[in-house]
């Protein structure tokens, strides 16, 4: 099975990284196009992987094709290499942001393989948390290959598409949200006397077991606040001043003015 990607920037190439470590598919089976051809280079370079001459050549050769531009990018590219893409008519796969399933057909000329996938910034490290969904004309095998190098940068869910632009908060916006906090606990730190990098080691560290042990089933959120409270103990003094300061409203507001943000800029794209 050849992959090939059309766009090699920061997300396509650590899908390529995560591919290529976990060895779902052997490094030499994947070629990569760029118009900037130093970032393909990089990747072959790093990874082993084959460089293609053209975003042509992929459409023609591979198996399954990953685009990875810009939503902008879109009508021209595709409608450049439609032709070749119905003749092969590979797995289509896309990581472009708010492009919907439906708009992404409508640049080519026959009904595709298609597949958009959803990762967020946490790919780079392999700890992903991805969804993915499909046009409804991919086969079995088609959705294992989609799982599985989905699965190679972090974890996956299959959602119906409408669920994406609420994924997107949780997944894709909210890394930030919890990066602030980090950062938030650390120069908290600071103030009562540790140092920065100190306090931001042990912020991030508890965040990352924090949300480990809710994976693995230890327990659902407020049970392990009620662990870790003791009565009249020093917690549920932290906990009150988070409700008191409004803690739980500024997470609902983030998350409220995030996806109408999202509504706004899908709205303009269809217009």
């Amino acid at each position: 099975m050849k992959v090939g990607f059309i766009g090699t920037g920061n997300l396509a190439s650590a899908i390529i990284k995560g591919i290529v470590c976990s060895k779902s598919i052997a490094e030499n089976m994947i070629w990569a196009y760029d118009i900037f051809p130093e970032k393909p280079k990089k990747c072959a370079s790093e990874y082993g992987i084959n460089i293609a001459e053209s975003a042509g050549y992929i459409a023609k050769e591979m198996d399954v094709v990953i685009i990875a531009v810009k939503p902008a990018d879109f009508p021209f590219l595709l409608g450049s290499i439609t032709d070749s893409l119905k003749i092969k008519n590979p797995l289509i796969i896309s990581t472009a942001v708010g492009t919907s399933l439906k708009y992404i057909s409508s640049f080519l000329n026959y009904d595709p393989s298609l597949v958009r996938i959803m990762p967020n910034i946490n790919a780079t490290i392999g700890e992903a948390m991805s969804a993915y969904c499909s046009n409804g004309s991919i086969t079995d095998e088609q959705e294992e290959i989609v799982l599985s190098i989905c699965s190679s940068i972090g974890k996956v869910e299959k959602l119906d598409e409408s669920y994406f632009p609420m994924f997107g908060v949780l997944a894709g916006a909210a890394p930030a949200f919890a990066y602030m906090f980090i950062d938030e606990l650390a120069r908290a730190g600071v103030k009562i006397g540790m140092n920065k990098n100190l306090a931001l080691n042990i912020a991030a560290q508890t965040v990352l077991g924090s949300a480990k042990l809710i994976l693995e089933g230890g327990g659902h959120p407020y049970e392990l606040i009620d662990r870790v409270c003791s009565p009249g103990g020093t917690t549920i003094e932290g906990i009150a001043a988070l409700q008191e300061f409004g803690f739980a409203n500024a997470i609902s507001k983030a998350v409220d003015r995030t996806i109408k943000k999202d509504r706004k800029l899908e709205s303009q794209r269809k217009a």
